[in-house]
């Protein structure tokens, strides 16, 4: 697997990280925890050094699951989780505020505990919460970075001004938010910031939550209460029918590559930019092999022009998230 390098610290991750959220819900049901400590064994066999998670999915038990899956090999991979989200220490469960500065240092503690490491490689605050200056988190986080809890600071959904001032107070390492073909806010503002300060970006959702792959249409079912797409707008039913052109001219262009659409939607943001290091989630080991040989594909400039075009005349309907959830972001 080849490697990219994130922010000022040059953190040094394979080039397609695993996006583990899944492995304990969110999409389609409860995976087997087994064969998910399994998956995630096999993918550092495969290559892959980047493991993305946080306090909040389970919420605690992902965390959890990478602490047991990856006990012994911590020395082999980058390890990246989150805060945020005030979690019930009776319940576990998210009490729907967020955090305060003062409570950072709490957070940490549990998520050091739960994965069986004695610090964090990159330790991102999930959302960022208004009620406070970035400049205090950003300061929490670099007392616990002189602490030798924490090694590198990140923020996740951030608007470009709030990372210049958090980077102000603590070089932030990378920014994770949503970038993909059919969402392409970053490239307003935030790309311009990380490119400036020398900071990476992580994007999820790289895949638009499966809907590059080309395997979702109008038939495809979300179970209601277990699967995030069935509250999500872009994937009604009436959404999916107009956003399926923008599928229909990413597979037509992988056919001629003979990939598959999932591979060239992820090879195109590796060719937006050499600090850019995508993290696409799965459940199933053949996703795995099949997500990081983009790291190996190299797309002409015609053929990386083409995609941008395609993706720029294509009117994307429906909204990323449910309202309530977008509130939640800085962009």
């Amino acid at each position: 697997m080849k490697t990219r390098t994130l922010g000022p610290n040059g953190l040094t991750v394979s080039a397609i990280g695993l996006g583990c959220m899944s492995m304990t819900g969110g999409y389609s049901g409860n995976p087997d925890g087994t064969e998910m400590i399994s998956l995630l064994r096999s993918a550092i066999d495969l290559g892959v050094t980047f493991f993305d998670t946080a306090e909040t999915y389970g919420p605690h038990r992902n965390e959890e699951l990478l602490g047991e899956a990856l006990a012994g090999r911590f020395n082999e991979v980058v390890v990246a989780t989150k805060f945020a989200n005030h979690i019930d220490p009776g319940t576990h469960k998210a009490t729907g505020r967020l955090l305060r500065p003062d409570e950072v240092a709490g957070a940490v503690d549990g998520s050091l505990s739960r994965l069986g490491v004695d610090a964090i490689d990159l330790y991102y605050q999930h959302r960022v919460n208004p009620d406070y200056p970035i400049e205090e988190f950003a300061g929490a986080v670099r007392d616990l970075i002189a602490a030798g809890k924490v090694k590198n600071y990140g923020i996740s959904e951030a608007a470009a001004d709030t990372i210049r001032r958090a980077h102000a107070v603590q070089p932030v390492t990378a920014i994770q938010s949503e970038y993909s073909l059919w969402w392409r806010r970053p490239e307003e503002c935030v790309l311009d910031v990380c490119r400036d300060l020398g900071i990476g970006f992580v994007p999820f959702s790289p895949l638009g939550k499966g809907f590059l792959t080309g395997t979702i249409d109008t038939t495809t079912a979300f179970e209601e209460g277990n699967d995030l797409r069935a509250s999500i707008p872009r994937f009604e039913a009436d959404a999916l029918a107009q956003n399926a052109a923008l599928v229909d001219g990413v597979k037509a262009i992988a056919a001629e590559k003979s990939v598959t659409a999932g591979q060239i939607a992820l090879a195109w943001l590796l060719n937006r930019q050499p600090w850019i290091v995508p993290i696409p989630g799965t459940t199933k080991l053949h996703r795995v092999e099949e997500n990081i040989a983009p790291a190996d594909i190299e797309l002409t400039e015609d053929e990386a022009s083409r995609l941008t075009a395609m993706s720029d005349s294509i009117e994307i309907i429906g909204g990323r998230y449910p309202d309530f959830l977008e509130a939640q972001t800085n962009l």
